[in-house]
């Protein structure tokens, strides 16, 4: 166990002390490592696209205040608690977002972001598990720490490595969302799935994925250019663009089917949408619904459809503890690219300092393939 005293005293991190004042760089005292958890340095974090949204509360999401925001981040393990048993510092790990209830797993909340909706998730948050990753320190629970082996993932191809960069692998975060869908429904090796819509930031990683996992894939959106721009990869990815007439998109689909899996990981705009009932109606029999998406009221779905067709309808709050590690060995084993081999870049790198210019970037670069990151 590295010693307390190989720690500053202090260190910087971002705070919002209420959704009135701006975020604030300030010298907070840095964690301890203690029974449960490991004190991590970040490295890079994740900016997502509507953090700002979050943070001035256009997007009201509850959250106890003060508090330090952040995202999933790489980061290295600084200190260890004694009842650790595999980390060591110095090491390389990928710090998860998702925290969950030790005594009662369905209770979980992403730290930093929002503090879910339930009584235990808002405890967690409140009194244990509130500051996240944009600090130069975070107190990270022992489970939502993942390592990676760095050598391989960063090391020099011609030594037998990947070379990547820490920035590339935050992208396995990105990834991880579709994943969790994925493994929720069983997609298997050689089956199509429909994915929609596949134009944004998570439909173009589902995409990258489901190839990687050997599936045929059929991408619905809106956005033309993007559409071509991902069948122009591979010529196992067919496109569909949404028109709002049901029948005809349904049959546009239809011609790449039979439809095994319909992912769906649409915006909160997009209830009134007319994809989400083609998409239903273009999946073969016993075919599976994967609900992944944003959207916050309620949709309207052909009933008759679903029940004289044996179909499924899965929702899926992002991922589980071993699809994180699952998808850390594709990645590593090479099956699962990053960077430049999937298209996937950073856009803007930040300090702590430059928090406004990163949410800036996030916003603006919200595209395929594109993300921006808080290095501290």
């Amino acid at each position: 166990m590295a010693s307390e005293s190989s720690l500053p005293p202090t260190h910087r991190a971002l705070v919002l002390r209420s959704l009135d004042s701006p975020l604030k760089v300030e010298s907070l005292a840095t964690p301890k490592a203690t029974s449960g958890n490991v004190v991590v340095q970040v490295l890079a974090a994740n900016v997502l696209s509507y953090g700002r949204e979050i943070l001035d509360g256009t997007r009201p999401y509850p959250y106890p205040k003060p508090y330090t925001p952040g995202g999933s981040a790489i980061g290295r393990i600084a200190a260890v608690g004694p009842d650790s048993t595999v980390f060591t510092p110095g090491q390389l790990v990928l710090v998860d977002v998702m925290v969950r209830a030790r005594d009662d797993t369905s209770i979980s909340y992403l730290i930093g972001i929002h503090n879910g909706f339930s009584n235990g998730s808002v405890k967690l948050a409140t009194d244990e598990w509130r500051d996240a990753t944009y600090a130069e320190y975070e107190k990270v629970p022992l489970e939502n720490c993942y390592a990676l082996d760095e050598a391989r993932l960063l090391g020099d191809p011609a030594s037998g490595g990947l070379g990547y960069s820490v920035d590339d692998l935050l992208y396995i975060h990105r990834l991880l969302v579709p994943f969790g869908g994925f493994r929720d429904v069983d997609l298997k090796v050689g089956e199509t799935i429909l994915i929609c819509p596949a134009t944004g930031p998570y439909g173009t990683a589902a995409v990258s994925l489901a190839l990687a996992l050997g599936a045929n894939v059929v991408a619905m959106g809106r956005n033309a250019q993007v559409l071509e721009k991902l069948a122009a990869t591979s010529d196992k990815i067919k496109t569909v663009q949404i028109t709002g007439d049901v029948e005809n998109d349904t049959s546009a689909i239809k011609k790449f089917g039979p439809i095994d899996v319909f992912f769906d990981i649409s915006p909160p705009m997009a209830a009134s949408s007319t994809h989400i009932k083609s998409g239903i109606l273009s999946l073969a029999h016993s075919g599976r619904v994967s609900l992944m998406g944003g959207i916050a009221g309620d949709i309207s779905i052909p009933y008759g459809a679903i029940m004289f067709n044996d179909l499924k309808l899965h929702g899926k709050f992002m991922y589980e503890r071993k699809d994180i590690r699952m998808l850390i060995k594709m990645v590593e084993s090479g099956v699962m690219g990053l960077g430049q081999k999937i298209g996937a870049r950073v856009e803007g790198k930040f300090g702590l300092e430059e928090w406004d210019q990163a949410f800036t970037a996030a916003k603006e670069n919200a595209g395929p393939g594109q993300y921006v990151v808080i290095a501290p």
